[in-house]
């Protein structure tokens, strides 16, 4: 004799509100194959889908990748790249600009989603200025230079990109 196993998962209704999604691009969704209930597919009239909360995530990020303008079929590409990562997606950044996808690991590692793994790299600037002002920091003072402007001369300086002091906010150019 079988015995049921009570399995616990969220129905429909709820997952739309959870996600902030229409019972409409659920059941597209579901049905076209981008994002199915891992704990009770829908089987024939009547019968609910449950998903898991790992499918709930899944959901918010298809979600958030097409309100930031991905189109469908990247974020199908995007989605089938985060399911090669298995359902520890805590430590993924997703970063778009609309037309890319790129996943960043850690620091260091920065992966094209839509290129199938492609590595990119990234410069993050501010450990840049503090490595630069710890080094700078080591030798002497900044030397002074002198500023003579020819007479007759008073054309417009070209705007320098300032570095704001340690701590602070970066500055105008002016």
């Amino acid at each position: 004799m079988q015995q049921a196993v009570a399995t616990s998962g969220y129905r429909g209704p709820n997952v739309c509100k959870i996600v902030g999604i229409s019972y409409r691009q659920l059941d597209y969704w579901a049905r076209t194959g981008l994002a199915t209930p891992s704990v009770q597919p829908a089987m024939g009239s009547g019968s609910q889908r449950l998903y898991s909360f790992e499918d709930l995530v899944e959901l918010k990020l298809i979600k958030k990748l097409l309100d930031a303008g991905v189109s469908l079929q990247r974020v199908r590409e995007a989605i089938d790249y985060l399911r090669t990562l298995g359902s520890d997606l805590s430590g993924v950044t997703l970063v778009s600009d609309g037309a890319s996808i790129f996943a960043c690991h850690s620091d260091n590692e920065v992966v094209d989603v839509l290129r199938r793994g492609q590595g990119v790299f990234g410069i993050a600037i501010d450990p840049v200025i503090d490595g630069l002002r710890g080094s700078v920091s080591e030798l002497r003072p900044p030397e002074r230079a002198e500023t003579h402007v020819p007479e007759g001369d008073v054309g417009e300086q070209t705007p320098r990109l300032k570095v704001a002091p340690s701590g602070g906010a970066p500055q105008g150019a002016g």
